[in-house]
C-alpha cells in the first residue's frame, strides 16, 4: 500500500469495507493521490474541446461575424474548460496548454489547419482578437485569493493557504506552490499581499474591486 494514497470507505452488501483510491471525483473536480492539479487541468481542457465541438455548424456558417463565433466560444467553452480554476497551481506546462488551447478554439473559427503553416500572430490578427484567457484565469485566481483573505474569523480556506505540514520536505528541487503563483503574479511578498488583502479602509487591486 502506497504510504500517499487515499483511504476511502465503500458500502458493499451493508458492509464498509476499505478501499485506497488513487483517483475519485468531488464536487466535479478530479482529486488525486500525490495532489497535482495536471489530471484535472488535462480533464477539463479535453471537455472544453468537446463543448467546442458541439459547435461546428454556428462555425461553418459564413453569415455569422467571426467575433459572434468567437463569443459563443468564449461563453460555453471557456468556463467548461477552466471549472476549478481558482484551484490550480500554475507551471509553465499549465500555461502554455492554456495559449494552445485558445490558440486551438480560434483556428477552429477561422478554419485554419495546422498545414497551412500559419503564425499565432496571423491567427490573432485575423480574428481581431488578442490572447485572455491566461490572463483571465490568473485574474479570477487573484481576486478567489483576495476574497478568502478577507474573510473574518476562522476560515478553513485561509489555514489551507497559511498553513504549512508538519516534517522534513522531500529531496530535491521544491515544487511549485499554490501561494508561489500569488508571490510571482503580484511582485511583493505573501506577507505583505495579506496585509494588503485585510484591510478593510483600502481594497487591494486583485480583489475584484477598485481601489483608492
Amino acid at each position: 500500500m502506497a504510504s500517499d494514497s487515499i483511504e476511502g470507505r465503500i458500502l458493499i452488501q451493508r458492509e464498509l469495507q476499505q478501499a485506497v483510491l488513487f483517483l475519485y471525483t468531488y464536487l466535479g473536480s478530479l482529486i488525486t493521490d500525490d495532489g497535482e492539479c495536471m489530471t484535472e487541468f488535462c480533464t477539463r481542457l479535453n471537455r472544453g474541446q468537446a463543448t467546442g465541438a458541439s459547435q461546428q455548424k454556428i462555425r461553418k456558417r459564413h453569415s455569422i461575424p467571426i467575433s459572434t463565433k468567437t463569443r459563443l466560444t468564449k461563453a460555453p467553452v471557456w468556463p467548461v474548460a477552466t471549472y476549478g480554476r481558482e484551484s490550480w497551481t500554475h507551471r509553465k506546462n499549465e500555461e502554455t496548454c492554456l495559449d494552445a488551447f485558445e490558440m486551438k478554439g480560434l483556428r477552429k473559427i477561422l478554419w485554419v489547419s495546422w498545414t497551412a503553416k500559419k503564425t499565432n500572430d496571423w491567427v490573432l490578427n485575423k480574428a481581431g482578437a488578442k490572447r485572455e484567457l491566461l490572463d483571465t484565469v490568473k485574474a479570477m485566481k487573484l481576486a478567489y485569493y483576495g476574497h478568502t483573505m478577507r474573510k473574518q474569523g476562522s476560515c478553513v480556506e485561509k489555514q489551507i493557504m497559511q498553513g504549512t505540514m508538519p516534517g522534513a520536505r522531500r529531496r530535491g528541487r521544491l515544487r511549485t506552490a499554490w501561494m508561489d503563483n500569488i508571490k510571482m503574479w503580484t511582485g511583493i511578498p505573501v506577507e505583505q499581499s495579506i496585509r494588503m488583502t485585510e484591510d478593510t479602509e483600502k481594497v487591494c487591486p486583485w480583489c475584484g474591486q477598485p481601489s483608492d
